[in-house]
């Protein structure tokens, strides 16, 4: 008695399990044959339910036809490195001069008649073939540092405001305008006093003395 129960004590869930198969597994059988027994005694003609389905039929697709992809474009080639060619070059070679005598305009319009209108109004534009020249550089230089602000040229600030000269035919200055702001109101200021002193070359065109409008620039700057 106490080695069957040290036994029984020592069995393991597993074991128990294997021991009770035969009896589970023979009622299983049992509780199956009683249920078949009591349908066909009771439900003669139960019969099974059709489960068998219809083949879906597949139908051919035809397939576009494959699409050729073209090679890749051929590539640009690269231009030639550059050779130095040892050809000499002569170093007396000139560049002749040019000159209106050399090469003369032709087909110019020809100046205006006296009275045909008064183009001193306004800039416009009055065809020459010589400009007109500056006469008297060296006063306009010493009118330069005259009228040269004190203040910005102590400050070492400079410009270049553009003018309009009206030159009559004699060569001398009747008007002047600002055409382009030195972005200091006092050198644009200073430039105008210094247009007015200018002298110059009367401008000429097919050998006649032209009244012309034209754009200079007047330069103020610190030098050392």
């Amino acid at each position: 008695m106490a080695t069957e129960g040290i036994t029984a004590s020592r069995m393991t869930a597993n074991d128990r399990f294997k021991n009770g198969f035969g009896s589970w597994f023979w009622g299983s059988i049992a509780a199956a044959a009683l249920l078949h027994f009591v349908m066909f005694m009771f439900w003669p003609d139960a019969t099974a339910a059709d489960v068998a389905f219809d083949n879906i039929e597949l139908e051919a697709i035809d397939l576009p036809p494959e699409i050729e992809i073209p090679p890749p474009p051929e590539q640009i080639a690269r231009p030639a490195t550059p050779v130095i060619s040892d050809v000499t070059i002569d170093e007396d070679i000139t560049i002749a001069p040019t000159t209106f005598e050399m090469n003369p305009i032709k087909n110019l319009p020809p100046p205006p008649s006296p009275g045909e209108g008064d183009i001193s109004d306004a800039p416009v534009y009055t065809p020459f073939e010589v400009a007109p020249e500056l006469k008297n550089r060296t006063a306009i230089t010493r009118a330069l540092e005259r009228y040269y602000p004190p203040m910005l040229k102590d400050a070492g600030i400079g410009g270049s405001p553009e003018v309009w000269f009206y030159i009559n035919q004699s060569g001398r200055v009747e008007k002047t305008l600002l055409n382009k702001s030195s972005g200091q109101k006092q050198l644009d200021e200073a430039a105008l006093k210094v247009a007015d002193i200018m002298e110059f070359s009367p401008a000429l065109n097919r050998d006649q003395k032209v009244s012309v409008w034209v754009s200079l620039p007047i330069t103020f700057r610190v030098t050392n």
